[in-house]
């Protein structure tokens, strides 16, 4: 039975990963990541001990690219994705996404994994200031939206989240309202996730690994949790717009602490 506990989780984080991605843009990352690191850690999966956030990331980053063309469409439905400032982030974002994969391969695995924590605590501050844009702001010129996005790219490649937790700050500083946020960084979250899973694919390619694997991408589990994300990401996407915009921001910012603090810490 004990072998048989993975392949019974795996689905238990894709469905409230699939529900944050839907509800915040974020991919699911922030669930997947560390509930993959513990996986790994406590079940002989023949995970390497200094790889397992390696993995844990790929494997992440992979379900977000099924996640993701769920929830975008969700989110297109009801008119919440501004397609022209998409189009704008996508080159950036996918040249970020495979460089911040090979910078990730470079890192140790307790490194990365203090990154991850304190990134996502920065940005829950950023949140919870309740930040508001200047009345009239607008997208910056093509070649600052192009550095954006390659830092969006590279920053969620190297935590494995997507890129809604950099881009939903990001499109509200240019005056995006909240919840059209949201919706733009649930299809940017697609970019991303699909260069930083090739990005990692590439980087693990001639590292020892177990079974059922492709570099850094762990498949059993990516599978698994992505038919039960796929499924529960429209239901978030309808959260999204029911939902007051102040307690969706608060519940964003709560969220991106309390996994922040468990990263960090360890």
């Amino acid at each position: 039975m004990t072998d048989l506990w993975p392949l019974l989780l795996f689905p238990a984080i894709g469905i409230v990963s699939g529900l944050l991605a839907g509800l915040f843009g974020v991919g699911g990352g922030l669930v997947i990541v560390p509930t993959l690191t513990l996986v790994f850690s406590v079940f002989d999966l023949g995970i390497p001990g200094d790889s397992r956030m390696h993995y844990a990331i790929g494997s992440s980053l992979a379900v977000i690219v099924f996640t993701a063309v769920s929830s975008a469409r969700a989110h297109h439905a009801r008119g919440s994705v501004a397609w022209g400032a998409f189009l704008r982030l996508v080159p950036g974002i996918v040249a970020g996404g495979l460089l911040g994969a090979l910078i990730a391969d470079a890192m140790a695995n307790r490194t990365l994994q203090a990154t991850f924590g304190g990134f996502l605590i920065a940005i829950a501050a950023y949140f919870m200031l309740g930040y508001s844009a200047p009345e009239g702001r607008k997208l910056p010129s093509r070649p600052i939206t192009l550095l954006a996005g390659v830092v969006i790219g590279a920053v969620s490649a190297l935590a494995g989240i997507g890129g809604g937790v950099m881009a939903v700050p990001f499109l509200v500083w240019t005056g995006t309202p909240l919840r059209r946020a949201v919706g733009t960084a649930a299809a940017c979250t697609l970019p991303v996730a699909l260069a930083g899973a090739l990005g990692f694919a590439y980087a693990g390619w001639d590292e020892p690994g177990p079974g059922g694997s492709t570099g850094y991408i762990y498949w059993p589990a990516v599978l698994g949790i992505s038919i039960a994300s796929m499924v529960l990401a429209p239901v978030g996407a309808w959260l999204a717009h029911t939902l007051p915009v102040a307690r969706l921001r608060q519940a964003f910012a709560v969220l991106l602490v309390a996994v922040g603090w468990k990263m960090l810490v360890g």
